[in-house]
């Protein structure tokens, strides 16, 4: 059974849908784009196809109830979405430096970091979008009303309820 959600002031309110609606724009646009440009080879490239689609679902079941446990999961979901941004950074800077080694095995060190780092297939700072949707979501989660009254709630305050 959720708890009660409680009120909060219409600017921030307000504040709050823009941030979901920017949220789930750039998971569905970010989604879309994965499938357009064929991000679909391995497993490794569908964990964040699976991750927006999870997602979809978790704040689809927000929307519908907006509860602690939902606000929660959200929460969850957008911590994996930075972890999965950081994965991704390494997976693509791995392959930038397997492909510029193949070019030119001369390169090592600082030399083949810079040219992995600007290659444009795979692009290794792309997966930085995945981090910048978590912090978004987090954003939106950040002193949710559904938390109020929580221990969570408790927590952000140093233990003194608002």
């Amino acid at each position: 059974m959720s708890q009660p959600v409680l009120a909060e002031s219409a600017p921030l309110s307000a504040l709050r849908r823009f941030l979901l609606a920017i949220l789930l724009l750039g998971m569905i646009g970010t989604g879309a784009e994965l499938l357009l440009l064929g991000h679909t080879e391995g497993w490794r490239q569908w964990i964040p196809l699976a991750l927006k689609a999870f997602g979809l679902g978790v704040l689809g079941w927000h929307f519908a109830e907006r509860g602690p446990r939902s606000t929660r999961a959200v929460r969850a979901t957008m911590m994996a979405f930075i972890a999965a941004g950081f994965a991704g950074f390494y997976y693509h800077f791995q392959g930038s430096a397997e492909f510029k080694l193949e070019s030119n095995p001369s390169l090592a060190g600082w030399s083949l970091f810079w040219e992995a780092v600007r290659s444009k297939n795979p692009p290794s700072l792309a997966p930085g979008v995945m981090i910048q949707i978590g912090l978004l979501g987090l954003t939106y989660t950040y002193r949710h009303p559904a938390l109020a009254g929580t221990a969570e709630k408790q927590n952000f305050n140093h233990g003194e309820p608002e």
